[in-house]
């Protein structure tokens, strides 16, 4: 029986510290002159971004993460209390920013949970709301093989995870066999769990999983990328 496991990319397999770094390099002493620093921005920046961007999918309106992203700076500086965003910075510094998040690098544990599924022998995929021209080459930086063919994106589908139907392509284009769905963010899983995924959680973004919000039933739940693949692959086997 074939097994297959499909990976959120950005939060799972991918770490934000290159975005808080880049906000950090162009940004830093204006955040600490309001008293900011480049995380309390780069996380409220993306939850707002994720947020409306959910709101756009819901409604038929779908747009692109990167253009919905670059949209909401100036809106969300103002609601963490800089007064005049367009005073405070540039569109070339917001520009920058945006393009930090193309520089993300992959998590310690990445390559080595790919390798033990894949010497198990799963096939790994990627479900992305991301381009997958993005999105790939952050594994092509890394030097870790992710044939283009496995990545699936919600941009294909238009709509956004965690829509069930931003899932359920996913869940056919799988075929026969097993079917997981790894991730860093609990209402990930659940979602997927929903179409008829196996759901495994890693706590490696979140550290705190939000278990009486999201009732999931999870096959499994690890600390780390690695664990959770001998976790996912001892579940296979029973």
């Amino acid at each position: 029986m074939p097994h297959n496991v499909v990976f959120d990319v950005v939060g799972t397999c991918v770490s934000f510290d290159a975005f808080y770094q880049t906000i950090e390099a162009t940004l830093g002493p204006q955040l600490s002159a309001h008293h900011l620093t480049a995380q309390a921005l780069g996380f409220t920046w993306m939850t707002n971004a994720e947020l409306q961007f959910t709101f756009l999918s819901i409604s038929e309106s779908y747009k692109p993460y990167k253009i919905v992203l670059t949209e909401l700076f100036y809106q969300t500086l103002f609601m963490i209390g800089v007064a005049d965003p367009r005073s405070f910075a540039t569109d070339a510094q917001r520009d920058a920013c945006v393009e930090g998040y193309s520089k993300l690098e992959l998590r310690a544990g990445t390559r080595e949970c790919f390798a033990r599924f894949r010497e198990a022998g799963f096939t790994v995929w990627c479900l992305t709301t991301g381009d997958v021209q993005r999105v790939r080459g952050y594994f092509e930086r890394a030097g870790v093989d992710m044939p283009l063919q496995n990545f699936l994106s919600c941009d294909t589908a238009g709509v956004a995870k965690p829509a069930l139907a931003a899932y359920q392509p996913a869940l056919e284009r799988l075929g026969d066999g097993e079917k997981w769905f790894a991730a860093a963010h609990l209402w990930d899983v659940a979602a997927a769990t929903k179409v008829g995924f196996r759901g495994a959680y890693c706590t490696v973004y979140e550290k705190e999983g939000s278990f009486t919000v999201f009732d999931a039933p999870l096959a499994v739940v690890a600390d780390g990328l690695p664990e959770m693949a001998d976790k996912v692959i001892a579940a296979s086997k029973q």
